[in-house]
């Protein structure tokens, strides 16, 4: 079986190889065309026509969102159905400074790879759209829809300064503050006045006294997006926006009701009103499978990847593929492609049209085929992952 196995994935490296200049030019385009969350409408539209040309049924706008998609080959109902997923919306003024142009192919490409052995394998394939990873929690809307029922893994790889499987990320939670207090002229009459601004300012310096009872691996960052019309006014009206965040969802949310009392002691200091909103939809931690990730460890040292575990204490941003990851066995390992700099930066951007993003996008399309047909031709591959995402619920409960 092993040399099965080995021929197999042979099989789908060579199909994405023959592949290499169409997934070059498929995200160079996304590149050269970045769209916001929500909004990427060319790239799916792109992504979408592709699988359907080459034999996957194609369910547009899953789960009312515009720029979705899921893409289906084969229809396996007794083997496994195992997800590629694709992120392809841009930042604001950086366009594709976070590589969702490369997660796109890479998934895109492994899709198709995966027409090569279906057949020989079994099972059920699909490339899922996932819009909105970029602040709008796309994944984490799709979940709630039930767009990822019934799927026995999930997998997606994301550039980075380094190649990892096991990096976790961070539950994140969004919050928009409003404080309402009266105007009143600051210099003739500033005792008629509740000063909505004051408010929040008291809230931002209790939060700032906060972080020093918090967890190490605690987040609480916001901008103040109205602060009042004139200096000469007492401010009557006030928001600002909130990020607050840990490695645990329960954590997480503890600290969200400390920051919510931090904007209830600034209300009750001035005597302001408080619109206190969190975002319907919360990013959840990452947990990572741990059988998937020795697989993708494997196939990425087949590859010459030098794969590095997350180090102590990791910096750790948030991701809606933690979302996915709750309610099925999921990884999102990462492929070096710009050892010199982070994402969400214009020399990121340009590393997602580089050569060197080019290859690790090739590698992670390739990765993530070969990681598929462990779990199909394997025997008991599969049954190990879910043995272990159980586990891995047991354990957070």
């Amino acid at each position: 079986m092993t040399s099965d196995v080995n021929g197999l994935k042979r099989t789908v490296m060579d199909a994405v190889e023959a592949r290499r200049d169409e997934l070059v030019r498929i995200a160079d385009t996304l590149h050269a065309h970045p769209e916001l969350a929500f909004e990427e409408r060319q790239a799916a539209a792109l992504l979408s026509e592709v699988l359907e040309e080459h034999g996957f049924a194609v369910e547009r706008q899953v789960a009312d969102l515009e720029t979705s998609f899921v893409a289906t080959l084969g229809d396996d109902h007794d083997g496994p159905r195992i997800a590629f997923l694709a992120e392809y919306d841009a930042l604001p003024g950086l366009g594709h400074a976070c590589g969702h142009n490369l997660i796109a192919t890479i998934a895109l490409g492994a899709g198709l790879a995966m027409r090569s052995v279906l057949p020989d394998t079994g099972g059920t394939i699909q490339v899922i759209g996932t819009p909105a990873e970029e602040g709008g929690c796309g994944k984490g809307i799709m979940v709630r829809a039930g767009v990822f029922d019934g799927l026995d893994a999930a997998m997606m790889v994301h550039p980075s300064w380094r190649n990892m499987t096991r990096r976790k990320s961070l539950t994140s939670y969004k919050v928009e503050v409003a404080f309402f207090g009266k105007a009143a002229h600051a210099g003739s009459g500033p005792d008629q006045g509740v000063n909505a601004l004051d408010a929040m300012v008291a809230m931002f310096s209790a939060i700032g006294l906060l972080r020093q009872q918090l967890r190490d691996d605690a987040r609480i960052h916001g901008i103040i997006t109205h602060g009042g019309d004139a200096a000469n006014i007492i401010p009557e009206y006030t928001s600002a926006q909130l990020g607050v965040r840990a490695e645990d969802t329960a954590y997480a949310t503890e600290v969200l009701e400390k920051v919510r009392a931090c904007a209830q002691a600034g209300a009750l200091a001035t005597g302001a009103r408080l619109e206190f909103t969190v975002g319907d939809v919360i990013y959840e931690a990452m947990l990572p499978n741990p059988v998937l990730a020795d697989l993708v460890d494997a196939n990425m040292e087949a590859l010459g990847l030098e794969v590095q575990w997350p180090k102590a204490r990791e910096r750790m941003g948030s991701t809606d593929m933690g979302n996915v990851s709750q309610v099925v066995p999921a990884l999102h390992p990462y492929v070096d492609i710009s050892p010199d700099g982070a994402g969400h930066t214009a020399a990121f951007a340009e590393a997602a049209k580089s050569p060197t993003g080019h290859e690790a996008m090739i590698k992670g399309a390739k990765v993530l085929a070969m990681t598929a047909v462990d779990l199909l031709a394997v025997p008991g591959k599969m049954e190990a992952v879910r043995e272990a995402f159980e586990k891995q619920k047991g354990d957070e409960a």
